[in-house]
């Protein structure tokens, strides 16, 4: 490979920059304080303004809320805040309204009055007043409005569709309870493993111009190191699979890890150039000028042609995120793809000096550019938060050489130690499980968002694993949530919620319920200890027991719940109906799942189609015990036809039953929406277009695309109630039609919350 022309030729000067490199995104948000995140070029103490309005948004009032935060450096052209405005005296947010917000700087030679108006030419608000607003999750469920999606991927195939939520907001802009309220971003925000070509060469430029140095990694024990920069875009496959230990690359997928980010540079440009378009170049070079071999240099074309649709709808991914609640979770590819996957993951890859480096590096991005708005209470004066913010900056300042302020770092972000005598990571017992030891100080990556009639718990399935014990169970599938995680994540704000809420929502990383064709594979994977690149071990049904308890803690605690989840780039709605028979209780777990934003693969598209209805999902019927724990699948509920011999340790009849249901699409509703068209790439020969064309005739027809369980395309999912009769959740998921360019479609999945009658249980010989 030869690098004839460096990124930083196609980025601008730090001088001719704007001030602000990322943001203004709206993160968490309650009556009595918001909270704003912002990354700049400059170090600044901004002043974050929160006003009342008036005429339908369309006039700005008195001030509500106030605060101020001094930026943290992260390099010299990289400072970071997230500023909370609190109540000014007794005021406090009302849903219902609509509220603007404004940031100023103590800069003298900058405006003070207003320092989002001076975007350069880029508007962030859908007034005239050109600030940002948002409005509360109202107290009516029939009005409260929660939009989600997982897995975005810059290069990943189609359209983003989280541009599709600058129009959501547009169309409703003025009306407080009809504009969407919450955006719950269910996973992979970045991915830190699987990048593009372009885009590994545009963060090492952005490192370079932002950081002004490179970070020197170690390769192994000793003294072995090598500079980030001199790691260049399509050649780190075997360095990250052999001195990192990661997997991304296996199962003969060797262009997955091809690119993967190692440096905090690198993780944290990816992030800016997530969100917003002002460190996009306005092209970039030819993959010839760069490649000698013809190979590589159509891949970086074809890489590029996929990236531009992404860029395209920068500006209104950045506008969107600015004006509503955004919250995020923790998830692998924020990291590297299978991370913490099992326990042989995380002792081969914490053990090496590069894998575990990486995991540093990737969870300190997710705490500054994620978690900090999501609980900036962690981060607030003279907190774990806080005293994290100081030691990266420090680490950072040190240009990544102070390996003791690295080391600070990890105890607060819950990387454990490694023995001094095996290498391996320090492990500690949490009843039957291993987890991973972290200190008291560690901050937490779940948290709860409370409103005046819901409840949104996220869960951190991630880093609070529990893997078996034993030398010979490295590749078993861990339990998502040690038990430990189980009372603290779960089971605690269940308790301790109010009581008067009406709709408990679960973010979930990983599905609750797949499809049944994806269980297939992944059993059959783990029977031939293939789990890795595949996600085996990923689902709650690879442990019972983990299963049935976060089951029965959902199900005994409320009536109605609904699971928001993603990963598995494809939306569904699927139905849980639990019955206790001792109480005789009856509760209602429905699945939304949207994903991906922007990712889709070949076989999500089929399965999009109606070529699935030939092979619908059945309905699952179970039956459970407790003492000891064990689920068994029946034929049916029907008491004549569930007479059978279960012999479960002596015990007659279940203590408990469910019913799995996946629910029908509606047929797609047309929008007046338009979006950047879809690369296609015309590679080949004449009869080789030809043939593709006419295939293209046959697949993009609205006729074949109208599936009835699925959709498989990139997609954005908007959820609201029907709470006036008969109780009801809906999901809106919102796709881009192929059969005309750049349209936008609408398909509804609407499922009862209405509870089931209790069915007969079984009887058993």
């Amino acid at each position: 490979m030869n690098f004839i022309q460096s990124a930083r030729d196609y980025l601008p000067d730090i001088a001719d920059l704007p001030l602000i490199l990322a943001g203004p995104i709206l993160r968490q948000t309650k009556p009595t304080q918001v909270t704003v995140w912002l990354a700049l070029k400059e170090a600044r103490s901004l002043s974050l303004k929160i006003y009342g309005t008036s005429h339908n948004g369309s006039n700005i009032g008195h001030i509500v809320l106030q605060g101020q935060r001094k930026t943290v450096k992260l390099g010299k052209h990289l400072h970071l805040v997230a500023v909370t405005a609190t109540a000014v005296g007794d005021i406090s947010l009302q849903p219902g309204e609509i509220y603007a917000y404004d940031l100023d700087s103590d800069h003298p030679q900058e405006d003070r009055h207003s320092l989002l108006k001076n975007l350069a030419a880029e508007t962030l608000s859908y007034f005239t007043h050109q600030l940002p607003t948002f409005a509360l999750p109202p107290a009516d469920l029939n009005q409260l409005k929660i939009v989600h999606g997982s897995c975005r991927k810059p290069h990943g195939g189609g359209l983003d569709s989280l541009a599709y939520l600058d129009h959501m907001i547009k169309d409703a802009a003025n009306i407080a309870t009809a504009r969407p309220h919450q955006l719950f971003l269910t996973g992979d925000q970045i991915y830190g493993d699987d990048v593009a070509d372009p885009i590994l060469w545009l963060a090492q430029g952005v490192n370079e111009l932002l950081l002004g140095w490179s970070e020197q990694l170690p390769l192994a024990q000793g003294q072995d190191t090598v500079l980030a920069k001199d790691l260049v875009p399509g050649s780190r496959t075997e360095i990250a699979r052999q001195s990192g230990g990661m997997t991304a690359m296996l199962k003969d997928s060797p262009k997955k890890a091809k690119s993967h980010l190692f440096s905090f540079g690198e993780y944290a440009a990816i992030y800016l150039l997530a969100w917003s378009p002002v460190l996009m170049p306005s092209s970039f070079p030819r993959g010839k000028s760069l490649y000698h071999q013809s190979k590589q240099a159509r891949r970086w074309s074809r890489e590029i042609a996929d990236t531009n649709s992404f860029i395209a709808d920068l500006s209104q991914v950045r506008r969107a995120l600015a004006n509503i609640p955004v919250y995020t979770i923790c998830d692998d590819h924020d990291v590297s793809d299978d991370w913490y996957l099992n326990r042989e993951w995380c002792d081969r890859v914490l053990g090496k000096p590069l894998g575990k480096r990486i995991v540093q590096n990737g969870v300190l991005a997710y705490a500054l550019f994620q978690a900090w708005g999501n609980t900036p209470e962690q981060f607030a004066v003279g907190t774990a938060g806080a005293k994290l913010l100081q030691l990266a900056s420090d680490w950072l300042a040190s240009a990544g050489q102070d390996s003791d302020l690295k080391a600070q770092c990890d105890r607060y972000l819950g990387i454990p130690q490694n023995d001094t005598a095996t290498g391996l990571p320090l492990l500690e017992a949490d009843q039957d499980v291993l987890i991973l030891a972290r200190d008291d100080q560690a901050l937490n990556w779940h948290y709860t968002v409370s409103d005046s009639n819901h409840e949104v718990i996220v869960l951190d399935t991630r880093t609070w694993r529990g893997y078996s014990p034993g030398k010979d169970n490295g590749l078993e599938p861990p339990m998502l949530l040690s038990p430990r995680a189980f009372e603290q994540q779960l089971a605690t704000p269940l308790r301790q919620s109010k009581s008067e809420v009406e709709a408990t929502f679960v973010v979930l990383p990983t599905n609750l319920v797949a499809l049944g064709i994806i269980d297939r594979i992944q059993q059959f994977e783990l029977s031939r200890d293939r789990v890795f690149n595949s996600d085996v071990g990923d689902a709650w049904n690879f442990r019972e027991d983990a299963f049935a308890q976060l089951l029965l803690n959902l199900c005994q605690q409320r009536d109605r719940v609904i699971i928001l989840s993603g990963d598995i780039h494809y939306s569904c709605a699927v139905r849980l109906t639990h019955w206790d028979h001792d109480s005789l209780e009856t509760s209602v777990l429905v699945q939304l799942t949207s994903s991906a934003i922007k990712n889709s693969e070949l076989a999500t598209r089929i399965i999009h189609t109606r070529l699935k209805s030939l092979f619908p999902e059945s309905t699952q019927r179970w039956l459970g015990w407790e003492q000891p724990l064990k689920l068994e699948q029946i034929d049916s509920w029907q008491q004549d036809k569930a007479r059978r011999k279960l012999h479960v340790e002596g015990q007659q009849f279940p203590d408990w039953q469910y019913r799995i249901e996946w629910c029908q699409r509606e047929a797609a509703e047309p929008l007046p929406w338009s979006q950047s068209a879809d690369c296609q790439h015309r590679l080949g020969n004449l009869w080789q277009r030809l043939l593709t064309k006419l295939l293209a005739c046959f697949w993009r027809n609205p006729w074949l695309q109208e599936g009835s369980e699925v959709v498989g395309r990139n997609n954005l999912s908007l959820v609201r109630f029907d709470w006036l009769s008969a109780k009801a959740v809906i999901q809106e998921t919102y796709w881009h039609a192929p059969w005309k360019n750049a349209t936008t479609v609408r398909s509804r999945y609407a499922v009862s919350l209405e509870p089931d009658a209790l069915p007969p249980a079984p009887k058993v010989k």
